[in-house]
């Protein structure tokens, strides 16, 4: 039931996002403030630096690197694509 609700429980602001189960895939607007409120977190685009993305997961600042994956509290966060105008991102609860 949890799940459920927490895939239910999407939405942002200058992102796409689309959950199913334990994970989301979320595009962001480059060049704008753009957020995403999925599975309990809030997070948002911070920077990207060339193949590097930063984010910010629920207060935490991380960076990925393009195909890189990493870890920020209870989610695993990877990059699928950069492009000019977006970021996409897939972010799953562990």
């Amino acid at each position: 039931m949890l799940m459920l609700s927490a895939a239910t429980a999407c939405g942002g602001e200058n992102s796409d996002t689309t959950c199913s189960g334990n994970s989301c895939a979320v595009t962001f607007d480059r060049g704008v403030e753009a957020k995403a409120s999925i599975l309990g977190a809030e997070v948002s685009l911070v920077d990207v630096q060339g193949q590097i993305v930063t984010l910010d997961v629920a207060g935490q600042r991380v960076s990925i690197p393009a195909d890189g994956q990493t870890q920020a509290g209870a989610y695993s966060l990877s990059v699928q694509e950069i492009t000019g105008e977006q970021v996409k991102v897939e972010i799953a609860v562990n």
